[in-house]
């Protein structure tokens, strides 16, 4: 029996690559239509890593026999370009073993549901796949990693972790996620937007919206912080290792002190009411108002989707919903990503013998994962599968440190040059203009 790996993006793709180099059976199931689905979906913005940190070495192995080139190692890419570059031949090198249009509704013991403990670890893992037409089949495994990411479950506004009075209603008028450049100029701009949440990428939409060709004479942008001051919502500046990430925080505050962004401290969404126009109030739990606001974007993270998980045995943080062993060494009240110590399989298992969480899932609702932290965790999982512990257990990882990790960038530049002219390397002296556009793809 295979090792089925849920989730088709770079964690996902890392570890089957990992499997095929061990010589190990695996098939990765991705519900979306095409590989990579959920970076496809903001493939405008651009990371805050350089390729050197973005590919798998064991990818770049099973790679290296089709004739691929690896990307300019200092070089930025877009999310399009990350698919395009790296993910998609990925996917092409993995062949039959990639299954598309596949969405996992469950994972089971076979024969056993979550109450059933006899024999249980002898038993196959059951995964229930739903196929595009509807149907469910049954896929027989012996393991299962569970790579699928957080990106469908965006947090809502607000801050009980509920959604709002009129947040479903008003659904139209809300972004979770990075607005475009490239497509969303009649969107945005000469309009007035509400960008609510903190990180890069709250950092990273307010860039876009304080540029063209997003931003215009007329365009006002609010920033709403639940917070009561800013503090290091800027993220790490001059102090972050990866450069691109912290000349995010050095472009918003020059958009602040050239008046181009409202702050709003201490704003707690509580709802969203109908205005005259067309337009929206945000309403907080103080009384105050955001009026006439024509779009809203929510970047106040994301978190896992364990409800195909019921019917497993899972030990997780009650806060974090991350596995349990992990959830000290990532609390984002205390760490940065560069400071999460290096974990592998022993982290990462769960109670049910054969079943990781792993990547970005493995963070539960923690925002601080770096791909470089994913593609070690599975080379771990994958050499235990393997039934290879001394290369398991010898987990090596060094990560860039500082700053607030959780976000991507976006730039017109994909080189160094980005981060470094005038930004992270040193506070330019006086103002600077702040500009951000679409690549071509």
């Amino acid at each position: 029996m295979p090792v089925v790996v849920i989730g088709s993006g770079p964690i996902g793709l890392a570890a089957a690559a990992e499997l095929v180099g061990r010589d190990q059976p695996v098939v990765v199931l991705e519900q979306g239509e095409h590989t990579a689905a959920a970076v496809q979906s903001w493939g405008h913005v651009r990371l805050f890593s350089t390729w050197a940190e973005l590919v798998s070495p064991a990818a770049a192995d099973l790679l290296a026999p089709t004739g691929w080139q690896a990307p300019e190692s200092d070089r930025y890419p877009t999310g399009a370009e990350w698919v395009s570059a790296y993910l998609a031949p990925l996917a092409d090198a993995l062949g039959a073993r990639v299954r598309t249009g596949a969405r996992v509704i469950g994972v089971a013991r076979r024969d056993r549901d979550l109450l059933v403990e006899s024999g249980r670890d002898a038993q196959p893992f059951m995964v229930h796949v739903e196929r595009p037409d509807g149907s469910i089949e049954r896929v027989a495994a012996r393991a299962v990693i569970d790579a699928s990411g957080t990106l469908g479950r965006p947090n809502p506004l607000g801050a009980e972790g509920y959604p709002v009075a009129g947040e479903s209603a008003h659904a139209d008028r809300i972004l979770y996620g990075m607005p475009n450049p490239a497509a969303d100029a009649t969107v945005y701009a000469g309009r007035k937007t509400v960008v609510v949440g903190s990180g890069a990428s709250a950092l990273t939409a307010l860039i876009a919206l304080t540029s063209e060709p997003l931003h215009t004479n007329d365009s006002r942008v609010v920033w709403a912080l639940r917070r009561g001051q800013i503090g290091d919502s800027y993220g790490g500046g001059e102090a972050d290792e990866l450069p691109a990430r912290g000349a995010l925080g050095v472009k918003v505050r020059q958009a602040v002190d050239a008046g181009l962004i409202e702050v709003v401290t201490g704003f707690r969404t509580t709802a969203i009411e109908d205005a005259a126009h067309g337009q929206v109030v945000l309403v907080g739990g103080d009384g105050r108002r955001i009026d006439d606001v024509d779009q809203v974007i929510g970047v106040t993270g994301f978190r896992p989707d364990l409800s195909f998980l019921s019917e497993v045995l899972l030990d997780l943080d009650p806060r974090l919903q991350a596995p349990a062993r992990l959830a000290p060494g990532i609390d984002p009240n205390v760490h940065s990503c560069g400071t999460v110590q290096p974990h592998g399989h022993d982290v990462l298992a769960q109670p049910d013998t054969g079943l990781y969480l792993a990547g970005l899932k493995s963070y539960g609702r923690a925002p601080s994962f770096l791909a470089m932290t994913g593609f070690e965790q599975v080379r771990s999982i994958a050499a235990a599968l393997a039934g290879d512990l001394e290369a398991a257990n010898a987990v090596q990882l060094r990560l860039p440190d500082t700053g607030v990790c959780h976000g991507a960038g976006l730039f017109d530049d994909d080189t160094d040059s980005a981060a470094s002219a005038g930004g992270c390397c040193g506070t330019p002296a006086g103002p600077q203009p702040i500009s951000i556009g679409a690549r071509a793809q």
